[in-house]
């Protein structure tokens, strides 16, 4: 999923709070809460250093996704809501969890192209320094697995071993949770506040075979609803955009009707697949004009918080610019993106089965570089039948509500209300950690569990750890 050596250090992208969603009452509704994001400004950067990244971020999705320059596959690799923090204006966003006991809280990027959770530990080597990091001897109750863990993001790796501890998560708490206890990253894999990731997509993907904690809170029926819901901000042209920003909202255990219009439109994944959060793209427009799409998995999209721009296969992102006049394709460092004349106001708007969402022109012009030249946000991967054709990541996420639902399996989107959109751009305070009390406790599932959702009571009293954590990671 992510392309985490370079572009954590541009810092996603999971996500965890921001100042756009309302911070719960102590009495708010049973089982759910919400994670405040925060998002980090990115520094400026000249030509040669935006094509590294663009490298390293176009090289790390095609790694995290397990594709080749081939383009063969290769091996996989109650209600709350968590503030969230947006990193490096839009390159990635970060949410707060607690782990131990007693709990300590930690900085993640949240990210729903990816199943494991894992936090640098206070033996990780001077690749982790700069990080808060878990120390499993402050806890009473860690349990280490004795087993090695290691997983690989593109141009970045984390390894380690596994562990077992409570977790808490926007007032929801997961005893024995496994997760990786990481002692070596590559260099500059990690920048502070950041001190790990938790994957948000299904437990097929997880290198460590564990449950991800959302799936074992849906499961076992410690949502109100069986959804989580993201609200990302915008700050990728606020030339005042500090490094940390207030990032969004992620929600858990409802949706947060203050922050969208409308309908949610939910399309299923297709035949119920539960690996990536994976829809179709069935339609595309560009300037106008209609671009058709192929049906079936050669239009796959997998929905990914964790990577910062829009990947897609060569013969239609070749379309997509042919719509452009004076679009041309990058060389070197710049393969697989193109350039456009930076006068020229992009409109793309994509459909996945249901209404038109068009992506902000000024999301679409990722970069500028010299001589009126912009890098657009969508580039080329190569095609493989291992893995979605598609990547879309925050350039589109931004512009829309997104509500991903464990049954049935499937990602909805919606309009932004006013409310929401009216904190792009809008510096305030990065929220901080907090640990509240538990809303719903559960016990994580056996690794080959299949449970089905069941019935969970649980306490009124709701627990809002108010991370304002939205990291911007490029993926």
């Amino acid at each position: 999923m992510l392309s985490i050596s370079f572009a954590l250090v541009a810092i996603l992208s999971f996500s965890a709070g921001s100042l756009a969603a309302p911070t719960p009452s102590l009495f708010a509704a049973p089982a759910g809460q919400e994670v405040t994001l925060m998002r980090r400004a990115q520094p400026a950067r000249n030509d040669s250093e935006l094509a590294a990244w663009a490298q390293a971020h176009r090289n790390g999705v095609m790694a995290k996704y397990g594709i080749q320059g081939n383009g063969t596959a290769a091996s996989k690799r109650s209600e709350g809501e968590n503030l969230i923090i947006n990193q490096s204006k839009d390159s990635s966003y970060i949410g707060s969890l607690a782990v131990g006991t007693p709990p300590t809280s930690f900085e993640v990027i949240l990210d729903t192209g990816s199943s494991d959770f894992w936090l640098a530990s206070t033996s990780c080597d001077s690749s982790c320094s700069g990080s808060a990091n878990f120390n499993p001897s402050s806890s009473s109750s860690f349990n280490n697995q004795n087993k090695q863990f290691e997983v690989t993001y593109g141009s970045g790796q984390a390894q380690g071993s596994l562990g077992q501890d409570v977790v808490q998560m926007a007032g929801f708490s997961v005893q024995n949770q496994i997760f990786g206890v990481v002692t070596q990253t590559s260099s500059n894999f990690l920048q502070a506040p950041v001190t790990g990731l938790i994957g948000l997509a299904w437990q097929s993907l997880a290198s460590s075979g564990a449950m991800p904690l959302w799936q074992t809170l849906a499961a076992q029926g410690s949502w109100s609803e069986p959804v989580m819901a993201f609200q990302l901000t915008r700050f990728l042209n606020d030339t005042n955009a500090q490094q940390m920003e207030p990032g969004g909202s992620l929600t858990m255990g409802y949706t947060n009707s203050s922050l969208y219009t409308g309908d949610i439109d939910f399309q299923n994944l297709p035949d119920g697949q539960q690996t990536f959060w994976i829809q179709e793209v069935t339609s595309m427009t560009v300037q106008g004009n209609n671009l058709t799409q192929p049906s079936g998995s050669a239009s796959y999209a997998a929905i990914d918080t964790g990577t910062t721009l829009v990947a897609g296969p060569p013969s239609a992102i070749q379309n997509l610019y042919a719509q452009i006049p004076g679009s041309a394709p990058g060389t070197g460092q710049w393969e697989g993106f193109y350039s456009y004349p930076c006068d020229t106001e992009v409109n793309v708007a994509l459909s996945f089965g249901g209404p038109s969402w068009p992506v902000s022109p000024g999301d679409f012009q990722f970069a500028s570089t010299s001589g009126n030249k912009c890098i657009g946000a969508f580039y080329e991967i190569p095609s493989n039948q291992g893995t979605p054709a598609w990547i879309v990541g925050d350039t589109f996420l931004k512009n829309v509500y997104s509500v991903f639902r464990f049954n049935p399996p499937s990602v909805g989107f919606a309009a932004l209300s006013s409310a929401a959109t009216s904190l792009n751009g809008v510096n305030g305070p990065v929220p901080t950690p907090t640990i509240g009390a538990v809303a719903a406790a559960v016990t994580a599932l056996d690794m080959n569990s299949n449970a089905a959702p069941v019935s969970h009571s649980s306490s009124l009293l709701a627990l809002v750890i108010s991370a304002f954590v939205g990291c911007i990671v490029l993926y």
